[in-house]
């Protein structure tokens, strides 16, 4: 008995002391302490200025770009998309419908277009801030992915596929890291897709401000960065791989209140 007390007595001398906070609770507040003044804002102006600005060949602005409700109307657009575009004849989110509007209506090239597809702290984005600004007036609507079009049901599953397939030399799937609870990298929680308050949370606040980067994040972004760590071919913005998983996804959190632009570190 009395070695069996001293066993017991130096397993609790030399365990570990527990902490006082963990470490989610400190990155909760670090969150909280961040999202108080968003700078995604700043971002959520400039897109209203490139909006109305008249530019490339046909000097037009967006203005009579339809995003699914009609040229010009931009409430509750954004809670839609994906969508299928007749004119398009493709499956569209927001990102890929923005660069179709600037070649068909200004009249710019891809080319030109993509080559500021994402910022930096030297460089401002037309495409980044306009989503973020088209995003916002879809704030305080639910997200509303219809899979009605077989062309949108068709991207959705391509979408789920591609989530669970693993690919490139890392033999990686979106849900290897995406699939499961409680995963991180480093202090960054991995969220998890097949949870849907996790899922909601997170697709109704992208676009989102990275507090890492300076500079807001787009999903087609998102999706392009995770395709790298994955050492997949540079993917091409606003692609039919990119679209079918943004379909996926943002059918997955339907439901989900927007408040747009987010916060992430």
């Amino acid at each position: 008995m009395r070695a069996v007390i001293c066993v017991a007595a130096l397993l609790v001398a030399h365990a570990p002391p527990a902490p006082a906070q963990s470490t989610e609770v400190e990155l909760q507040k670090y969150r909280r302490m961040v999202a108080e003044d968003n700078p995604g804002e700043i971002w959520e102006l400039k897109g209203e200025e490139a909006y109305q600005r008249k530019r490339g060949p046909d000097h037009a602005s967006l203005e009579r770009c339809d995003f699914g409700l009609g040229p010009g109307r931009l409430e509750g657009a954004f809670a839609r998309l994906p969508r299928f575009f007749a004119d398009a004849g493709r499956v569209m989110d927001l990102e890929a419908r923005l660069v179709w509007c600037m070649e068909t209506l200004q009249g710019l090239k891809r080319a030109d277009v993509l080559r500021t597809r994402f910022g930096n702290a030297d460089r401002d984005s037309d495409l980044e801030a306009l989503t973020t600004f088209i995003a916002a007036k879809s704030n305080g609507r639910r997200i509303e992915v219809s899979l009605e079009h077989p062309k949108v049901r068709e991207a959705y599953r391509v979408g789920e596929a591609l989530f669970y397939r693993r690919m490139s030399l890392m033999d990686f799937a979106c849900a290897s890291c995406h699939a499961d609870q409680g995963k991180r990298i480093r202090l960054q929680d991995l969220y998890n897709a097949t949870n849907k308050k996790e899922i909601d949370s997170v697709m109704s606040g992208w676009p989102a401000y990275r507090v890492s980067a300076s500079t807001v994040r787009t999903m087609q972004h998102r999706l392009f960065d995770c395709g790298w760590q994955m050492r997949l071919p540079n993917v091409e913005y606003g692609s039919e791989w990119t679209v079918a998983l943004h379909t996926f996804l943002s059918y997955s959190a339907n439901g989900a209140q927007l408040k747009t632009p987010g916060m992430r570190r």
